[in-house]
This record gives C-alpha cells, structure tokens and sequence, in this order.
C-alpha cells in the first residue's frame, strides 16, 4: 500500500463487550458509560457529550428489530398460551389485551436493544469504530 498504514486488531487494545452493550442497554456511551448515546428516540449522537467518542460510524440498521421482534415475540406468545390455557378469554379481550402489550413492549424495548447492538459495534471496532477511515 502506498504509505498508508492500517492498524490491525492486534496492534489495537482490546475493548470488553459485555460492558459496552451493557451502557449500550443504558442507553450510555459505549467508551465513558456517563454520556447519551441518543439525541432522539433512536438518533445516536454523532459523538459523545462527556469523552468524545465517536459514535456516528453505528450501522445497527435492521438489526435491533429483529431482536426486539425476537424477545417480544416470546413474551407475548408464552404468555398468550399460558392465559389461553388457563383462561376462556374472547377473542375480543385477547385483542385488547396482546395487541397494546405488545406495542408497549417494542416501543419500550428498541432504543435500549438498539443501544446494546451499538455498543457491541464499538467493543468489536465494527464498520468505522475501529479507527480506519471511511471508504
């Protein structure tokens, strides 16, 4: 290569993953654990507030819906035959019931998920986090 050097993974430190998804999932920067990862709902900030860290290279994408979908759907569909088996519900009460919790649930669940799935990106120095530049 002409004069470019690229850091590989072995010349880099190593990042914990469980700590990061963990901010992640508080919704906290990955690196300092004390700034917001988001400025919207699910807006990451292009950098972090209290130690600067860049967080605007996040490719999370489809990702965090599909294990939200995931989680949600094991929720409400264990819970779902426990009642059914136990219950004689409706199906007008079932509606009313499954279909408001299960909103709940996602809506409740995406950012932390999708904070999680960014923290990851950055313990694994995924796409730009790794301090190579963007193509």
């Amino acid at each position: 290569m002409s004069g470019v050097k690229i850091l590989t993974d072995i010349e880099q430190p190593k990042r914990a993953v469980r700590p990061a998804i963990i901010k992640g999932i508080k919704c906290k920067c990955p690196n300092c654990g004390e700034g917001a990862m988001f400025g919207k709902w699910l807006k990451v900030t292009p950098e972090c507030s209290v130690c600067g860290e860049e967080l605007h290279h996040e490719e999370a994408q489809d990702f965090p819906p599909y294990i939200t979908i995931t989680i949600v759907g094991h929720i409400i569909v264990t819970l779902l035959m426990v009642v059914e088996a136990r219950t004689d519900w409706s199906l007008a009460t079932h509606l009313l019931v499954w279909i408001p919790m299960a909103t709940v649930l996602t809506l409740a669940l995406m950012q932390p998920v999708k904070g999680g799935v960014v923290g990851m990106q950055w313990a694994v120095r995924m796409f730009g986090f790794g301090g190579e530049k963007e193509a």
